[in-house]
């Protein structure tokens, strides 16, 4: 899908770089891939404390139990 967007040239030079690529849509794709890892990241963080822990639990009894019926 074409787009077109208006970018600061400068800041797509200094990430083609730093970054070693070769053409402004692989500097934004990486740029764009990064972006979605580290909101990703953050949302796990988010939920970091929140999911409870039962130390006993035992996830093959649970699923030999469930094939079994």
């Amino acid at each position: 899908m074409a787009t077109n967007l208006a970018i600061d040239d400068e800041l797509i030079e200094q990430a083609k770089q730093v970054g070693h690529h070769r053409t402004k849509k692989d500097a934004v794709a990486t740029a764009l891939r990064e972006y979605i890892k580290l909101q990703q990241r953050r949302a796990m963080l988010e939920e970091q404390g929140q999911v409870e822990f039962w130390p006993g639990f035992n996830h093959k009894r649970l699923r030999r139990d469930r094939v079994t019926r």
